[in-house]
């Protein structure tokens, strides 16, 4: 079900006199898209608990098996073929309207970016899917063709610069957060007029705490999602309903 018409009103009206919007976006807004969330009630890791362990860095670095079904999992992403949906477009249009301060994001499938959002004003707290890194001495390189090795045969590809185990790079239970990254994203939050919270169920820190970062310094809050978050009181607004007829109602796109 959509907001009322004046919530809707209400929201393209903040928007309209914003300057620096600054948009934390969930898993919520890539389910348009085939990706899955993680925690909602059809989501990966609420429908089979033991996924979680393919994502829990003690598990991967430690055990063999993990790590050959985690490249399993990594051949059959729904990341490899997602498109953008109306929700990741619409806020490509905040951009180009000179509205769009940043975009923090807890995803990691990089469809902000294919949609058009410049990749400078994407902060991927979490990484990306689409690259791989070694454990071990930190090379990087394309996903794609760390995986065309797994399709030809190599169960568990080690790195091919010092032998170390391969992952995605991406943020696994267990593992730091980049404190630059982190820093970077409560540094844009402070300096927000408007922070939108779009698809994130806000029980992930420290990210969920930018919300909390932009409400102290003065921006208005509006956080849509289709259930309830933690956060939910700093909220101005709160916009309940897909985020894809959600976000291009109140971006005008």
């Amino acid at each position: 079900m959509m907001p009322s018409p004046s919530d809707i009103e209400r929201a393209r009206h903040w928007i309209d006199a914003a300057q620096r919007i600054v948009v934390l976006s969930g898993a919520g807004i890539s389910t348009d898209s085939g990706i899955p969330d993680f925690r909602g009630p059809q989501g990966v890791w609420t429908r089979n608990p033991a996924a979680e362990k393919l994502s829990t860095i003690q598990h991967y670095l430690a055990e063999p098996e993990v790590r050959r079904a985690a490249w399993q999992a990594r051949l059959e992403h729904s990341a490899w073929t997602a498109q953008p949906n109306r929700g990741h477009r619409a806020l490509v249009a905040l951009q180009r309207r000179g509205k769009l301060h940043a975009l923090i994001t807890q995803n990691i499938d990089e469809l902000h970016q294919r949609a058009g959002t410049d990749a400078e004003r994407v902060i991927e707290v979490h990484g990306t899917v689409r690259r791989c890194m070694c454990w071990h001495c930190g090379w990087r390189g394309a996903m794609q063709d760390v995986l065309q090795r797994v399709r030809d045969g190599e169960a568990d590809p080690p790195c091919r610069q010092c032998g170390g185990i391969l992952k995605s790079d991406t943020i696994s239970f267990g593992q730091a957060l980049v404190p630059e990254v982190i820093e970077r994203a409560m540094r844009v939050a402070s300096e927000a007029d408007l922070m939108l919270a779009v698809g994130s169920t806000l029980q992930v820190w420290p990210v969920a705490g930018s919300v909390e970062v932009a409400h102290r310094a003065g921006a208005r809050v509006v956080i849509m999602n289709d259930q309830a978050t933690p956060l939910d009181a700093l909220a101005a607004l709160l916009l309940r309903g897909p985020i894809g007829e959600l976000l291009p109602a109140i971006c005008g796109a």
